[in-house]
C-alpha cells in the first residue's frame, strides 16, 4: 500500500517534522520517515529548508546497521528567539527563550500598565539589555488572566505597529501549557494538560502538538468548575466554582478567619505576599498552615480529576505562582486522588509533574508562543482577547 502524507510543502509537515525533532533532541532522517509516515524525498526536501533557514542544524552522526553512519539533526537553539511578556496582578514578567524553550533571559518589573507604549517600551529595554539581535527576534506575546479586556485586538494592533514584528495575544493558563508541552520535549502523541494556580486558576491543553482553545478562545476554564452545586457563590454566576476554594486568593481568605492569619502576620501582606507566608509556613511544619493548603489541593484534586476523566488526559503539569513553594503537596495529593479515582487508572498511568520555573511559566509560554508560530506554522497563533 502506498504511503499516504501530507503534502510535503505544506506547513502541516513542517509543523510535524519540528515537533518530532523538538521531542526527539536529536533524531537521524530515517527515524524521522518511520516516526512522520512521510515519505523520504519529502523528509530531504523539509529538512534541507529548516537547514537552510537555520532552524535545524546537523549535530553528528550514529552508526547505522547497514555500515553507513546516518546524520543527526536537532534544533539550532541560539539562531532565533521568542520573547513573552506574563501580567501579573502585581508585577510585569518578561522572559527571552531560544529554539528549544531555554532561557536565555529574564526580568521582572513592578506593574504599572498594559498599554501599547509602556508594554513597547518595556520590550525595548529588555531585548536590548540582553543584546538579542532584532532580526533574529521572531515575535512577542504578551498574556495575562483569562477575560482580561485590556489585552484587546486594538493593542495587538498598536504593539505590532511599534516594535515591528508579530504579537500574539494569549491567556496564562493557555500559554503555560505551550511552554511546558514545548521546553520539556513533550510528544505530540501525548494527551497533554497544564493547571495554572494563581489568583484564578486555569488550564491549558495540547493535542496533537496544538493547544486546544474552544469555540471562542475559552477553553481551560478549570476554575470555574463546580465542585458543590450548593456551595460559595462565585462572580461568574455558578455556586460551589473551585476558583472559590483552592486559588491563592480563596487560600489566603481562608487563613486570615482564624489565628493563624494573626500569627502570620497576613493582614498586611499583599495577597501573594501572603499567600507565600502560609505555603513557607506549611511546608515548615506548621500544622495550621499544611491543613489549609493541603485542603486547598484536596478540592483542586476533585475538579482535575474530572478534567482528566472528560479529556483522558496522560500527563499533568502544575505550575503557577500557587504551586511555587507548596507544589509538592499540591501534587501529592493530586497523584493521591488520581490513583484512587482517575477513570482510565487501569488502563494507563497518569504523570504528575510540577513545573520547574512556576513563577515564570506564563511568559516562558508566552514565549513558546513566538517559537512555535515561527517555526512550525500549521498551529494557530493565539487571538485570545
Amino acid at each position: 500500500m502506498a504511503r499516504r502524507e501530507a503534502p510535503a510543502a505544506g506547513p502541516g509537515s513542517r509543523a510535524l517534522i519540528v515537533d518530532v525533532i523538538r521531542s526527539a533532541n536529536t533524531i537521524s532522517r530515517v527515524e524521522l520517515a518511520d516516526l512522520t509516515g512521510l515519505t523520504q524525498p519529502s523528509i530531504s526536501i523539509i529538512v534541507r529548508e529548516l537547514i537552510t533557514d537555520g532552524i535545524i542544524h546537523e549535530t553528528g552522526s550514529t552508526d547505522s546497521v547497514r555500515g553507513k553512519p546516518r546524520k543527526l539533526i536537532s534544533l539550532n537553539p541560539n539562531n532565533r528567539f521568542g520573547v513573552g511578556i506574563h501580567l501579573g496582578p502585581e508585577t510585569v514578567t518578561c522572559v527571552a527563550i531560544d529554539l528549544t524553550g531555554g532561557v536565555v533571559g529574564r526580568e521582572v518589573v513592578p506593574f504599572t500598565g498594559a498599554g501599547a507604549a509602556a508594554l513597547a517600551g518595556r520590550f525595548d529595554d529588555f531585548t536590548q539589555a540582553l543584546d538579542l539581535p532584532r532580526e533574529r527576534i521572531e515575535g512577542l506575546a504578551v498574556v495575562g488572566p483569562a477575560g482580561n479586556t485590556g489585552l484587546g485586538g486594538a493593542l495587538r494592533a498598536e504593539l505590532t505597529s511599534s516594535i515591528g514584528l508579530p504579537v500574539i495575544v494569549e491567556n496564562d493558563a493557555a500559554a503555560a501549557a505551550l511552554g511546558e508541552f514545548w521546553s520539556r520535549r513533550v510528544s505530540r502523541e501525548q494527551s497533554f494538560g497544564c493547571i495554572y494556580v494563581g489568583a484564578g486558576i486555569g488550564a491549558g491543553f495540547v493535542f496533537g502538538g496544538a493547544l486546544f482553545r474552544g469555540a471562542s478562545f475559552d477553553a481551560g476554564e478549570l476554575g470555574h468548575m463546580s465542585i458543590a452545586f450548593d456551595g460559595r457563590e462565585c462572580p461568574c454566576g455558578n455556586r460551589g466554582c473551585v476558583e472559590r476554594y483552592a486559588s491563592t486568593t480563596a487560600v489566603v481568605a481562608e487563613a486570615r478567619a482564624t489565628p493563624l492569619g494573626r500569627r502570620l502576620g497576613l493582614e498586611g501582606a499583599t495577597t501573594a505576599g501572603a499567600y507565600d507566608l502560609i505555603s513557607r509556613a506549611a511546608v515548615n511544619g506548621d500544622r495550621d498552615a499544611h491543613a489549609i493548603v493541603d485542603q486547598a489541593a484536596a478540592y483542586l484534586s476533585v475538579a482535575v480529576t474530572s478534567m482528566v476523566n472528560l479529556l483522558d488526559l496522560g500527563r499533568l503539569v502544575l505550575t503557577g505562582p500557587g504551586v511555587a513553594l507548596a507544589g509538592a503537596i499540591h501534587a501529592r495529593r493530586l497523584r493521591g486522588h488520581l490513583d484512587r479515582t482517575a477513570h482510565a487508572r487501569r488502563r494507563h498511568g497518569i504523570v504528575v509533574e510540577l513545573s520547574a520555573q512556576p513563577r515564570d511559566t506564563a511568559a516562558i509560554g508566552a514565549a513558546a508562543l513566538v517559537v512555535q508560530a515561527s517555526i512550525a506554522p500549521g498551529h494557530t497563533p493565539g487571538q485570545a482577547y
